[in-house]
């Protein structure tokens, strides 16, 4: 059966919307309010792009939350349960952030524009409204808004090569989550050596969202030579990766001690944050579940999972959830990421599709080690 989404007034469309359409996405998704494509309608020529060329990416989805003021750097490391008051200007951090029981919430990577002003470019998730409310329940000075940002992302091993013909050879000498604000004939950016693969590339924040026909074109142009294709945040790379989905890999019911996600906390400082007594305290105790990465039996998966299927121990026990699962080019089988009691996940279990299958999920790894 087919699907369609309506696109309306009330699912926002990005700058680069007409770029997308004139070189053949097929399919979207909704992400942030907006439309985010997700196919252009072959995606063993869009891994291929990714993993050996040059891929260009729509990711405006990716929406921003300003904080700017005297304060700002007062929220900001209140709301992330990792450091930032560490954080100098000109770098960007991976920043999970939780509610008050320790639940991940979102997991933006903050960017530091200035000494009070940041940017946190946010996964799916109304962040922008949590962090409004924490501002003033907190009598904290400082203004938290949506500012006119929308990334695009150049990512693969030649996106260097194309960034550079692009904008200049400097480029290649910024570091990994380095960020430059520059201008492209008059197109403001923020350059940024940052992006959802493991490939390696860059996001360019787009500051004048009127541009983004403009910013996309230029792009394609320097990427021709490098047998740039159009893509999208790729399933199967992302999770070859090691790279966490928020939502579509814990439904927004998880601790990041849960999903692998401890290195990036600092639940040892001296100061407080939202969720450091939960956090702690499940440190303490281990958390109840471990995301885990697994291989899946049967044949190849025609198109990634869109439904989170049951897992079910030796006994036929539930256990919890394959979150997601797709074919994997790089191991050649299908691929999972599930998300099961701790006493099940360095085990096999099974995985039972709306097909009926029932799947041998094979452990690989705990996800983030």
């Amino acid at each position: 059966m087919t699907y369609r989404i309506t696109m309306g007034a009330r699912v926002r469309k990005s700058p680069f919307f007409t770029a997308t359409v004139a070189h053949g996405v097929t399919q979207f998704s909704a992400y942030n309010h907006m439309l985010m494509p997700t196919s252009y309608g072959d995606p063993d020529a869009e891994y291929q792009a990714l993993t050996q060329r040059v891929s260009i990416w729509d990711v405006a989805c990716e929406r921003q939350v300003e904080v700017v003021g005297p304060d700002a750097p007062a929220l900001v490391q209140y709301l992330s349960a990792r450091d930032m008051a560490t954080c100098p200007v000109g770098r960007a951090r991976y920043t999970p952030i939780c509610d008050h029981d320790g639940t991940l919430i979102n997991d933006p990577i903050t960017l530091r524009l200035s000494g009070d002003r940041f940017w946190l470019s946010i996964a799916d998730g109304d962040l922008e409204l949590w962090a409004r409310a924490v501002a003033v329940e907190r009598g904290l000075d400082c203004a938290v808004f949506e500012p006119d940002v929308s990334p695009l992302a150049v990512q693969g091993p030649r996106a260097d090569d194309t960034m550079a013909d692009l904008v200049g050879e400097w480029v290649r000498d910024l570091s990994f989550f380095a960020f430059v604000e520059t201008n492209l004939n008059g197109i403001p950016l923020v350059v940024c050596r940052s992006g959802w693969s493991g490939q390696g590339g860059f996001e360019l924040f787009l500051t004048d969202g009127s541009r983004g026909g403009e910013l996309w074109d230029r792009v394609w142009e320097a990427g021709l030579a490098y047998g740039i294709h159009p893509g999208t945040p790729n399933p199967a790379e992302r999770i070859e990766s090691g790279l966490l989905s928020y939502r579509c890999d814990c439904a927004g019911s998880a601790t990041p001690l849960e999903l692998g996600l401890g290195r990036f906390l600092t639940l040892d400082r001296d100061d407080e944050f939202v969720g450091k007594a939960a956090l702690l305290a499940e440190r303490e105790s281990g958390p109840a579940r471990r995301l885990v990465k697994v291989s899946l039996s049967g044949d190849r998966l025609a198109s990634p999972s869109e439904h989170p299927w049951p897992a079910r121990d030796a006994h036929g026990s539930p256990v919890g959830e394959v979150r997601v699962a797709v074919w994997s080019p790089a191991l050649a089988s299908n691929l999972a990421l599930a998300l099961v009691e701790a006493s099940a996940a360095g085990s096999g279990f099974t995985a039972l599709t709306p097909d009926g299958d029932e799947l041998v999920a094979t452990h690989l790894s705990f996800f983030g080690e």
